[in-house]
Parts: C-alpha cells; sequence; structure tokens
C-alpha cells in the first residue's frame, strides 16, 4: 500500500486551491476538504468571525481530519488560506500536520500565486460561486479578497519554511488540470 499523504493546499483567495485541488483529487484519488466546506456549513448559523463560527469550524476541520488520517484513505488534499504573517494560522497547520505524521502520512505544501487581476477575475467563476454561497455577493468578495491582500503576507517568496516537502507554482496561466499535473509530476506521485 501507498504511503498515506497530507497535502496542504495554500495561497490567498481565489488563486485556484479548490479547482486545482479537485483536480488532484481525480489523479490522487486523494479526498479533497476544501476550506469552504466547513465554512458555509456554519454560516447559516454563526455570523463569520463570531467565538462560535470560530471554534466550529475549527472543530469539524479537526474531526474530519482526524478520522481521514485514521482511515484507509490514501490521503487528504486540504486547502487553506495561509496569512503567513499570522502565528495562529501556522499553528493551526502544524495541528494538521501532526494529526497525519502521527499516522505515519508523508505532508506535501504546495503554495499556489497568481496575480492579483486574475485573482480579482476568478473569484467571479461560476464554478467558484457554485461551490462557495458566501462569496455569491461578488462585490463583497472582491472587497474582502482586497481587504486581505491589504494587511495579510498571502505569498512567500517561495522559500517557505515548512515541516515537510514544499513547492511554490504561479499558476497565473495555468489551467487547474494542468496545475494539478505539475504538482504531481514535481513530487513524483
Amino acid at each position: 500500500m501507498a504511503e498515506k499523504k497530507l497535502l496542504i493546499l495554500f495561497g490567498p483567495p481565489a488563486v485556484g486551491k479548490m479547482t486545482v485541488g479537485k483536480e488532484l483529487s481525480a489523479l490522487t484519488g486523494m479526498k479533497l476538504f476544501h476550506n469552504h466546506m466547513t465554512i458555509e456549513l456554519v454560516l447559516p448559523f454563526f455570523e463569520f468571525g463570531t467565538p462560535p463560527y470560530l471554534r466550529l469550524v475549527k472543530t469539524f476541520r479537526r474531526m474530519i481530519v482526524e478520522e481521514v488520517a485514521q482511515s484507509d484513505q490514501p490521503g487528504l488534499i486540504f486547502t487553506y488560506v495561509w496569512a503567513l504573517n499570522m502565528d495562529s494560522d501556522r499553528q493551526f497547520l502544524q495541528s494538521i500536520v501532526d494529526i497525519f505524521r502521527q499516522q505515519g502520512a508523508a505532508v506535501y505544501f504546495v503554495e499556489l500565486q497568481a496575480t492579483l487581476d486574475e485573482r480579482l477575475a476568478r473569484n467571479k467563476t461560476e464554478y467558484r460561486l457554485s461551490q462557495k454561497p458566501s462569496k455569491q455577493d461578488v462585490v463583497w468578495s472582491e472587497q474582502n479578497l482586497l481587504e486581505l491582500e491589504a494587511n495579510y503576507q498571502m505569498n512567500s517568496a517561495g522559500d517557505l519554511a515548512v515541516d515537510g516537502h514544499y513547492w511554490k507554482l504561479d499558476n497565473t496561466h495555468l489551467s487547474p488540470e494542468a496545475a494539478a499535473r505539475q504538482i504531481t509530476a514535481h513530487f513524483g506521485w
């Protein structure tokens, strides 16, 4: 049996994490757990950013990650908007890594990067809006994207120190399929 894998696919909003993750899932057999799966689950009950919202999103994510890590599944693709200048984001991702490491899994980080203009265009795509109802208010979503861009470090210089294999890919001009193929080729999957 192949070694279990955890792939953390991260980058700024609308960079293509979910769409690339979907293609990676098809290529690798690993399940895709995109960050909006828990966000959209909790939003009907609690407003974004409130303490109950944050607790539930974190709890659901952790529970799903724990179950997949202990299962016979080949691994998990987990997407995340990682504010690189926030220690709390690094600590959260390390907790996810630790869960998989306890099961003997290999850990991979792929950082996606695309130009701001490309991300603003992707923010309005039909597939994104169909999978992320909270983004359907495109004016709010665009404003949120720009605020995150202004206030947080959304990408590294390509030299990020992480606890696992790491690769940065500029997918500005790549289809999700091409990006997924490059990722699998890079890691030899």
